[in-house]
C-alpha cells in the first residue's frame, strides 16, 4: 500500500498520485510521512516538499505555505501556490532569487523586512526545485 497525495491550489487539483514517502516544510521544520502514520494536521511554510514516488525517484514541489492533513494514508495539502521543475525557468528563478536576496540584505526594518523575507522564501523554494533532489 501507499500514500495517497492530493496537492490543492486554490484554483484546482494541482497534483494527485500515489507516493511512498513526503518530507514537507513545516513552520516549525521539516516533517516525513510514510505509509500508517497517524492523523495529522500541520501548517506548512514556504518551501520544497518532496515526495518519493519509488525506490528511489524524488520529485521537488515548490510551495508557498498552507497546511498538510494526513490521515489513514491520504495526504491532502492545500497550499496558496505550487510548482515543479518544468514549470519553472532555471535561469530567470535564480536571478530572481538573488534579486528577492540583494533586497533581503536591502531591507529596513519593519513591513519592509517582513515583505523581503517573504519574497526570499518564495524565490528560494523555486529556485531550489530546479536543483536535482537532495535529501
Amino acid at each position: 500500500m501507499s500514500l495517497e497525495v492530493s496537492i490543492i491550489v486554490p484554483d484546482r487539483v494541482f497534483w494527485k498520485d500515489q507516493a511512498q514517502e513526503i518530507i514537507f516544510p513545516t513552520i516549525t521544520g521539516q516533517m516525513g510521512v510514510l505509509e500508517n502514520h497517524i492523523p495529522l494536521l500541520t501548517g506548512l511554510d514556504t518551501g520544497v516538499m518532496k515526495v518519493r514516488q519509488n525506490a528511489d525517484e524524488w520529485m521537488a514541489i515548490a510551495i508557498m505555505g498552507g497546511f498538510a492533513l494526513v490521515s489513514e494514508n491520504k495526504i491532502t495539502v492545500l497550499v496558496n501556490g505550487a510548482a515543479v521543475s518544468s514549470d519553472i525557468d532555471a535561469q530567470e528563478a535564480e536571478s530572481v532569487f538573488l534579486q528577492a536576496k540583494a533586497n533581503l540584505e536591502k531591507a529596513a526594518e519593519g513591513k519592509e523586512t517582513q515583505d523581503a523575507e517573504i519574497q526570499y522564501k518564495k524565490a528560494l523554494a523555486r529556485f531550489e526545485v530546479t536543483k536535482p533532489v537532495a535529501l
